[in-house]
């Protein structure tokens, strides 16, 4: 839950594609050290580089892209299309344009595998109501004390002994990734703690090698750091989907 390539292509591609960021320093900023591949775009046959495939994004007529998290039960913002929700949900993330749909599937530490769906036909989604950066960043801040109080008080760092470090930094700021240099300082902090936040919840909700969690236990652990998951969830997709007004 702590990487978010859809996030990254939402924010970047946004920004060439409104000329607030220039194409070399848009696909820099989304290759890094992986290898990136795209199928499914129109007019295309196999695989392209994924700058080949920003490049194509003016014609095939995109103006903004919008990072959606998608859980069970929650898939607000995802076209109805044959095949995405199922991979979007694997994925837990996807890049929803006016005309695309792309989702990630990493394929190891260095390649990442991208998969268009052009929405042809499909019905228009209006994209989830978004909370303002301010609220969604004093909810984050409550939400990274209920993290501490809970995760403490359901004595996580038993059945996983890497939590308690993390937990001590919760209210640190942590480094975002590279965003544009006009995004909002404030969705940057936002994004740096819900990145945090992510990478704590995501070690407190597995189960260590040989921890001794009963179902009982791991259903008391889950059902209350679901609130915190939510909020990880709001915070990351408001600050990608910033866009200058």
């Amino acid at each position: 839950m702590h990487d978010f390539p859809a996030g990254r292509f939402a924010v970047w591609a946004t920004a060439w594609l409104t000329g607030r960021a220039a194409y070399d320093d848009a696909l820099d900023a989304l290759s890094g050290d992986t290898a990136h591949r795209v199928s499914g775009l129109p007019g295309t046959d196999g695989a392209v580089s994924l700058g080949s495939a920003l490049s194509a994004l003016r014609g095939l007529g995109e103006r903004r892209f919008r990072l959606v998290l998608p859980v069970p039960g929650d898939v607000r913002g995802l076209p109805s299309l044959p095949g995405l929700t199922h991979l979007a949900l694997e994925s837990g993330q996807a890049a929803v344009g006016e005309g695309l749909v792309l989702v990630p599937e990493a394929l190891g530490p260095e390649v990442v595998q991208w998969t268009a769906f052009p929405l042809d036909g499909a019905p228009p989604v209006a994209p989830p109501v978004e909370g303002s950066l301010r609220a969604l960043s004093g909810s984050l801040d409550l939400a990274v004390g209920d993290a501490a109080r809970t995760l403490a008080g359901l004595d996580v760092a038993r059945w996983n002994p890497e939590v308690p470090a993390l937990l001590a930094g919760l209210g640190r700021t942590a480094p975002a990734p590279a965003l544009p240099d006009d995004h909002d300082p404030l969705a940057v902090s936002v994004l740096g703690r819900a990145q945090r936040l992510a990478a704590v919840l995501d070690l407190a909700m597995a189960d260590a090698p040989g921890a001794a969690v009963n179902h009982a236990q791991a259903a008391r652990r889950d059902d209350a750091l679901r609130p915190l998951s939510t909020a990880v969830r709001e915070a990351v997709a408001a600050a990608f989907n910033w866009v200058p007004r």
